[in-house]
């Protein structure tokens, strides 16, 4: 019999450490409409230390997720009825939790199109629970190098990254830009270099936390979502550029056109 913990349980019930301690586990709610996977990840993520629940469906993910108790979300893309691209889009518009898609081929469009929708992330299967496990915490820890400014200036666009807030100034009175996680983390890297170039293997390292060994979808999906946002023109940006061979860069006063 396969036991999986109902959403209603706490998933962060304390475990007791090998000093007797108890330690708090970071929550993960996996979706995925195969119990044999279900059961394999929630044993493999607990060993690695997170308190695993799961759902087989967008339905109950979304009820899941709004009851809280959710770190991060594991989402299969291939789902009956509520499929993973529109749960990937509710919860994405509900706030800025971590998601990380499951997709079967990592040369399928579903990547492009799941990133397209918010998630921060994929992992394609076969999943390897160590490399999974370290891109949860790499999503989970958020830690930047070095201090930021107070403030960061980009054209029209105020960053503040000890707030986490980013406005646009481009009418009479300032508009705030909804940002998730990720995509500021982005544009704070982008911003503090200053008009400098920073590479693409560099913006992975910074904000992902760790190499794609040469997989850039990732970066180049969360660049346009960025533009979206922050772009008077996303089609012809004049803030983010693209340095081609290179990777990415912000605008400084010099630049006439982008």
């Amino acid at each position: 019999m396969t036991w999986t913990p109902h959403p209603d349980l706490p998933p962060t019930a304390p475990r007791a450490g090998g000093n007797g301690r108890t330690e708090v586990r970071d929550r993960v709610l996996l979706v995925d409409d195969d119990g044999r996977i279900r059961q394999a990840l929630s044993l493999a993520l607990d060993d690695e230390g997170f308190a695993v629940s799961t759902v087989p469906s967008g339905e109950e993910a979304m009820v899941a997720v709004g009851r809280g108790s959710v770190d991060l979300v594991l989402l299969d893309l291939m789902l009956p009825a509520m499929d993973g691209l529109v749960v990937c889009r509710q919860l994405r518009a509900q706030g800025d939790l971590p998601i990380i898609i499951i997709t079967a081929r990592s040369d399928s469009a579903d990547v492009i199109a799941g990133l397209e929708a918010g998630a921060d992330d994929y992992v394609t299967k076969p999943i390897v629970a160590g490399e999974l496990a370290a891109r949860i915490r790499a999503l989970l820890r958020r830690r930047r190098p070095g201090t930021p400014p107070a403030e960061l200036r980009i054209g029209d666009v105020e960053i503040r990254p000890d707030e986490g807030l980013v406005r646009c100034h481009r009418g009479p009175e300032p508009v705030e830009v909804h940002l998730t996680r990720t995509e500021f983390r982005l544009l704070v890297e982008l911003a503090a270099a200053d008009g400098r170039v920073v590479t693409r293997e560099d913006l992975l390292r910074r904000v992902w936390g760790y190499d794609y060994l040469g997989d850039t979808r990732l970066l180049d999906v969360h660049v346009r979502r960025l533009r979206l946002k922050i772009e008077p023109d996303p089609d012809d940006p004049t803030i983010v550029l693209t340095v081609r061979g290179a990777g990415y860069r912000v605008a400084v006063r010099s630049d006439a056109h982008g």
